[in-house]
């Protein structure tokens, strides 16, 4: 049998887990919400047997789980992840990791001990395009990457007025946070360099005004707090000269929705961008991934042609966790990369805040 899984949360991306999983061998066993109305919904959904209330309540009743997947709005990361980690659990966790790189740390420093998978889902690194272009990266064609530019800009994407979504308190951020798929992307393809300044300004135009509402349907709750960012533009150093630029919005006043990774080595510079059937939606008409260098004097653009993922590697990234915990893989990321990506988002903000460039030690 297969590696026997709990999944604490009952949103939207309990699908790709379980169907991730599974599709790796692993058996989703249980399921947690403290809605019971959400947890019972999803596990009839997905075919998982049993649900419980909490995490806790499933970690007692399910000694035998291996595993456990959390997807939970972003507050609950750590805590959760550290309760699994001691009851001897491997965790895959959604992004972001944790509220803040001091959070990401204390999981991190759990798992080391227990000996243990932490595995969290930037699933981009996952999609067919990403990996088939990093490729070009590990066999040295592209040489060193001495400048990366991270975006992911919605003109129309705020999640709803009042929710978790927008309350810092409980997501820890706006779209820098939610979206810094991108980033941790860019870092990746870099070889997670160590950053040494960042420079950052967010704003908070249209955040409040309701025609910038994004389109999946989450409702707006009635006198929540809504004191997060709608937009954020910042520029990274790092130590050993590489330079990386960072574009992140919910509401701010471009063309369109635009989701892309472009680089630039000392051999070969490349791109990964994602187009939209319909603004605004997850629907995936073409994914653009090209390669440019020169070859035989002559300057080329490579066009890398994959398969089709309307996942967004989602699917993938579980999968690769399974194999991950049963040693048929590496896992796609790792916790000190978190713990980096999360020094990075910290200093962003304090940037932000403080008016002036944030040095890291």
């Amino acid at each position: 049998m297969g590696l026997k899984i709990g999944i604490v949360g009952a949103g939207g991306m309990a699908r790709y887990h379980i169907t991730g999983f599974r599709s790796a061998g692993a058996e989703v066993v249980a399921l947690a919400d403290t809605s019971r109305e959400a947890r019972e919904r999803a596990a009839a959904a997905y075919s998982v047997s049993e649900t419980y209330a909490d995490l806790d309540e499933m970690l007692a009743k399910r000694k035998d789980l291996d595993a456990v997947s959390i997807l939970t709005p972003n507050k609950f990361h750590a805590p959760l992840a550290v309760t699994a980690l001691r009851a001897g659990k491997h965790v895959f966790c959604e992004k972001p990791p944790a509220l803040d790189a001091g959070e990401a740390e204390s999981m991190a420093a759990e798992a080391a001990k227990a000996g243990l998978i932490l595995e969290f889902d930037f699933n981009n690194r996952a999609r067919p395009e990403a990996m088939a272009l990093f490729e070009y990266v590990r066999s040295g064609e592209v040489g060193r990457i001495n400048s990366a530019q991270a975006t992911w800009a919605r003109r129309s994407g705020v999640p709803g007025y009042g929710g978790w979504f927008t309350n810092k308190a409980i997501s820890g951020g706006g779209p820098v946070m939610d979206l810094l798929h991108m980033l941790d992307l860019a870092l990746f393809f870099m070889g997670y360099p160590e950053p040494e300044y960042v420079l950052a300004r967010t704003f908070s135009d249209f955040i409040g005004d309701a025609a910038f509402k994004g389109p999946w349907g989450i409702p707006d709750v009635v006198d929540g707090v809504t004191d997060v960012e709608a937009a954020c533009h910042g520029l990274v150093t790092f130590k050993g000269g590489q330079v990386l630029t960072l574009r992140s919005s919910w509401a701010e006043m471009i063309e369109r929705e635009v989701v892309s990774m472009s680089f630039q080595g000392s051999k070969a510079g490349g791109l990964i961008e994602r187009l939209f059937e319909r603004d605004g939606l997850d629907d995936t008409s073409v994914d653009r991934c090209e390669l440019y260098a020169v070859e035989h004097g002559v300057q080329v653009n490579r066009r890398i042609l994959t398969v089709k993922d309307e996942s967004m590697g989602r699917l993938g990234s579980a999968r690769n966790f399974v194999q991950a915990v049963e040693g048929r893989e590496a896992a796609l990321n790792t916790p000190d990369q978190a713990i980096k990506l999360m020094r990075v988002v910290d200093a962003i903000y304090a940037s932000a805040a403080r008016g002036k460039a944030i040095e890291l030690s």
